[in-house]
């Protein structure tokens, strides 16, 4: 490339940087060669950072006020998996990128389920995880735009975004981040029917891969935690082979309508129809012509 046209790359990246608020972003991470490397491309792009050598207690991340978080899980040590989950929790609203060594993919999917955004594996290149944490920063800003909405009520819902939870009564659901954002697509879709792949990609943020059952298994748990809240209601509806739909419809009626259906395709056998003895055909024929009536044989077995 010319000298121009890194001018002009760089040019572009500082417009980027500028043209959108300042990146706060924590690196929890120990690896001094990466980090070294990281660091210079962070300061160019004016992102306040901050490096941290080891976990730190969730108030201290709740008090750096940060956009985003990338965590080393080997620094984490054997709490890892349970730090990250608390993290998720307790900051709803920040983006989370696991970025460490070879990792198989139960423990990927394991993180991404806990509430991680992006999974990146080293070694990676810096521009990559950069260019990562940024489209986790921009769909973290549109999730923001949405928590000025008013809540939406539906059925015995109350979805609240500035809350990133759901009442019943004014009792919270208890959902996760992840079954925050489900509910809230669903209902802003409401009477819809959004297609599993639609669902993962506005969720999770990219595509589905070919057997991932993530939707089906955090729509399984919704539904569960909406059912045991507000029993009277059912809410999430399937549609086989297709996605899921969010409608508010009382749940005695739905009782109603699947149970008529089976006894319209299940026949009534506990009543059969009457009988009627059929007339020998011997008799026919004797009472038509009985001079042309002969006695069955005994030894005659009609064939099947």
């Amino acid at each position: 490339m010319t000298g121009t046209g890194q001018a002009q790359v760089g040019d572009e990246r500082r417009m980027g940087a500028a043209g959108q608020a300042t990146v706060r972003l924590a690196v929890i991470d120990s690896d001094t060669g990466f980090l070294q490397v990281l660091g210079k491309r962070l300061e160019g792009m004016g992102w306040q950072h901050r490096v941290l050598a080891s976990p730190v207690p969730l108030d201290a991340m709740v008090a750096l006020r940060l956009n985003a978080v990338v965590v080393d899980l080997a620094v984490l040590g054997p709490q890892g998996w349970t730090y990250l989950d608390k993290l998720c929790a307790r900051l709803p609203g920040l983006g989370v990128i696991v970025c460490t060594g070879q990792s198989s993919v139960a423990q990927r999917v394991r993180g991404l389920r806990l509430g991680a955004d992006d999974w990146v594996t080293k070694p990676c290149h810096p521009e990559e995880l950069i260019a990562r944490i940024e489209a986790v920063v921009r769909r973290r800003k549109r999730a923001d735009v949405r928590v000025d909405t008013a809540p939406m009520s539906i059925g015995e819902v109350e979805i609240r975004a500035d809350q990133f939870q759901a009442f019943v009564s004014g009792v919270s659901v208890d959902l996760t981040r992840r079954e925050f954002e489900l509910i809230q697509l669903l209902a802003e879709a409401e009477g819809q029917v959004l297609q599993r792949e639609e669902i993962y990609q506005r969720v999770w943020g990219y595509a589905m891969v070919h057997g991932d059952r993530s939707v089906d298994v955090f729509v399984r748990k919704l539904r569960s935690k909406l059912e045991k809240a507000s029993p009277s209601w059912r809410y999430i509806h399937t549609h086989f082979g297709i996605g899921y739909r969010f409608s508010a419809e009382p749940a005695d009626v739905l009782e109603f309508a699947s149970s008529s259906s089976l006894e319209l395709a299940v026949p009534d056998v506990a009543a059969p129809a009457p009988s009627v003895a059929p007339t020998p055909a011997s008799s026919l024929v004797e009472s038509a012509a009985p001079e042309l009536a002969e006695p069955a044989s005994p030894e005659f077995v009609p064939a099947h």
